[in-house]
């Protein structure tokens, strides 16, 4: 018996005599970024590589990994256990950088460091701050185009972030939590139905993104799919229909 999950399959193939085209409006192309303009921001470590390349090496060493592309990649695993010890605001920062940050300009474009159907970039992030050093708990958005927080709800979340998360206690342990959602509008914008195809995928890229970057800091780190994706939602302040959650990933000193 064939379900939503198979018809969407079906219906969004692309095939020779079956491709959706369409005029795209490109006054009505939805903004790249997402901002709180009336959140109170909070600085990071910059990750721009001329004003990283002047940064002290002792302030590298906490941020930014300085581990081979070969190693990071054999020493990826799930984390799902703590120790009660916090992360920097420095790691945090390389953290967002290095799964969604800015790599480089071009052209007028700013191409980040993670791939985007289209250069479209529909995932937002979020970070709840459990145990962060130089930050109140509570809910943050990471401001792509400023390489900022943006301070949304300052709460303890740890037991409302774990019951979302359909009862996995790590997410109360460890000492953040990313969160992936998507604004649906910038991929349908240009791929229609399809562009949902497209931000999983996107989701993808930036949740291994991350994980990597977490191993080269020697951080724990795990994806999470199963949540209940309402509650994440209200916890977040989103909508859930114009955006709504994708993913999630708990980071932390390893048990």
């Amino acid at each position: 018996m064939s379900g939503i999950g198979d018809k969407f399959q079906q219906e969004t193939k692309y095939e020779p005599s079956r491709i959706p085209r369409h005029r795209l409006l490109w006054d009505a192309k939805p903004a790249l970024h997402k901002e709180y303009p009336e959140a109170q921001k909070i600085e990071l470590v910059s990750f721009d590589h001329r004003r990283f390349a002047s940064t002290s090496s002792s302030r590298k060493s906490e941020a930014a990994g300085s581990m081979s592309l070969d190693r990071t990649l054999r020493q990826r695993k799930s984390i799902r256990e703590f120790q009660a010890k916090p992360i920097s605001k420095g790691q945090l920062s390389y953290l967002l950088w290095a799964s969604t940050g800015i790599q480089r300009i071009e052209d007028g474009y700013e191409f980040r460091t993670a791939p985007s159907a289209g250069a479209l970039y529909p995932i937002e992030t979020y970070v709840i701050a459990n145990d962060v050093r130089e930050l109140e708990a509570g809910v943050y958005h990471y401001s792509v185009r400023t390489h900022q927080l943006e301070q949304l709800k300052l709460a303890e979340l740890r037991q409302e972030i774990a019951s979302a998360a359909l009862g996995q206690g790590m997410c109360g342990t460890a000492a953040a939590v990313f969160v992936w959602s998507a604004v649906f509008k910038r991929c349908k914008w240009k791929y229609g139905q399809r562009a949902y195809r497209y931000i999983y995928l996107d989701a993808g890229h930036v949740a291994e993104n991350l994980a990597l970057a977490a191993v080269s800091l020697n951080i724990g780190s795990c994806e999470i799919g199963a949540l209940y994706d309402d509650q994440v939602n209200a916890i977040l302040g989103v909508d859930g229909i114009e955006e709504s959650v994708i993913c999630m990933a708990v980071v932390g000193v390893p048990a």
